[in-house]
């Protein structure tokens, strides 16, 4: 696949969930969470690192919803100024106040950082992905950048969780580069993958 086929790509995947009406989302959100919701990794987790939507992303708020109900910690993803190239992760409750960043994305304070290893489970969005667990982001980088670690120990925390659409799975193939971080999981609203068994689990 070429560069100008990887965008293309990237582009109607992005344009697909747009396109998503708000009752499927809904539905789709719903799915997700009773999906994960009894999870083992889930169920066990005491810090999480969950995401804001945007661009018609499956919506992880009543996961969030969940883990602040059972006294989990919760975070959310803000960028500093000190890291612009990374994504860092801040502290986060139903109290929180958020304010928009330059892409209209509600962050709480990057006054307290937290280290991208401090975390049980981050949940990832992503544009597509395989069934190998993985993923093709936005094109910015900034995941793979701050995960990297993983590359050379996927069994160093946190688990790394993408969540999307079952119609944002790549069956074609797409290029992997050499600092591309594969995921531990992927879950849709129809089933999970792992990377081990290169299959679906419902």
């Amino acid at each position: 696949m070429t560069a100008d086929n990887r965008k293309a790509l990237r582009a109607s995947l992005r344009q697909f969930r747009q396109e998503l009406s708000s009752e499927k989302q809904h539905v789709a959100a719903r799915s997700l969470l009773d999906l994960i919701g009894h999870q083992d990794f889930f169920r066990v987790a005491q810090r999480i690192a969950f995401y804001q939507v945007i661009d018609g992303e499956i919506d992880p708020k009543l996961l969030l919803d969940l883990a602040l109900s059972e006294g989990k910690a919760c975070f959310l993803p803000v960028l500093s100024r000190e890291n612009p190239e990374f994504v860092s992760f801040a502290s986060y409750d139903a109290d929180t106040p958020l304010v928009e960043n330059q892409w209209g994305i509600a962050e709480p304070s990057p006054d307290a950082i937290v280290s991208p290893t401090n975390f049980d489970v981050v949940f990832v969005p992503l544009v597509g992905f395989n069934e190998q667990c993985f993923r093709m982001g936005m094109g910015k980088g900034f995941y793979d950048r701050t995960f990297s670690f993983k590359i050379f120990n996927r069994r160093s925390r946190p688990l790394l969780v993408g969540l999307a659409h079952e119609s944002q799975l790549v069956k074609e193939a797409f290029p992997v580069e050499s600092w591309d971080v594969r995921l531990d999981a992927i879950a849709t609203d129809k089933k999970m993958y792992r990377p081990d068994t290169a299959r679906a689990e419902y």
